[in-house]
């Protein structure tokens, strides 16, 4: 039985991402919530993405997708970082590790939400590999060179939903947490249009067609799931060291879910 959540008294949220967008698409909804409720929100894509365009070069793409990401979470009053490591080629080793974990030591979240280890695209797997690791050994004051900050710990850890909510094997992804996100998706559907180089590059590399209505639709169909018009669904990690209460569910809890007692709670944890 999960114990009772304990909301850190440092309120910093970190969305640690691997493209300009990911956060947009997969967190938006709950990092709107967060800024509302007075946590500082950070948004961090491990590439600038450089490979997402069809006509323009590397540099020009890296500059105009940072720019997009800085305009997305200007909406909200976050702040945008990027590792620039290569778009497509991000890799897991002891330089990318460093950089993750040096940037978490500036910001010192306690509450991380990052991406699935499973998933279509292996940049979000190997930038969920990243968060999860930077995440458990920031606070540890041998870790990095940068200082530690007054409130470092381990934070609470959460993994996006995968595209379409299937994992790489296109298996359903069974949720442990959804927060409503209902009153959030116009902004949310805001932000992700920051990221207009994209629309084209989606649908000539994708097949998607309709990237701000595909979010849209994926966003209400996980609504469905809890009885509300629009949500966001995530997997907590529980492994040993990391908190086990599911802050998002305290934080957030879901006050219109037309499923039974029991279900409602098992897909919650709250």
């Amino acid at each position: 039985m999960p114990t009772s959540p304990s909301i850190p008294d440092r309120k910093v949220a970190l969305a640690f991402m691997a493209h300009p967008d990911d956060a947009e698409i997969s967190c938006g909804g709950t990092l709107i919530r967060l800024q509302q409720s007075g946590w500082d929100v950070h948004i961090v894509s491990v590439t600038a993405g450089d490979c997402g365009s069809m006509n323009m070069g590397p540099e020009e793409t890296a500059r105009t997708r940072i720019q997009e990401g800085t305009n997305a979470a200007n909406l909200i009053g976050a702040t945008f970082h990027t590792l620039s490591e290569p778009d497509g080629r991000v890799v897991y080793d002891r330089e990318s590790l460093q950089k993750s974990i040096d940037l978490f030591r500036r910001i010192a979240p306690t509450l991380v939400i990052t991406m699935p280890m499973s998933d279509y695209h292996a940049d979000h797997e190997v930038s969920g590999q990243l968060g999860r690791a930077a995440s458990f050994v920031y606070a540890a004051p041998n870790a990095s060179a940068e200082p530690v900050q007054e409130g470092s710990r381990v934070p609470y850890l959460y993994y996006t939903d995968g595209h379409d909510g299937q994992d790489r094997m296109g298996d359903a992804i069974t949720p442990t947490t959804y927060v409503d996100i209902s009153d959030q998706l116009e902004t949310k559907t805001r932000m992700l249009a920051c990221h207009e180089s994209q629309s084209e590059w989606l649908r000539s590399h994708n097949g998607i067609s309709e990237y701000l209505t595909a979010m849209q639709a994926h966003s209400q169909a996980r609504g469905t799931d809890i009885g509300t018009h629009a949500a966001e669904a995530f997997v907590q990690h529980r492994g040993h060291g990391h908190p086990g209460d599911d802050v998002l569910a305290a934080l957030f809890p879901n006050q219109h879910s037309s499923r039974s007692p029991d279900t409602a709670m098992h897909a919650s944890h709250s």
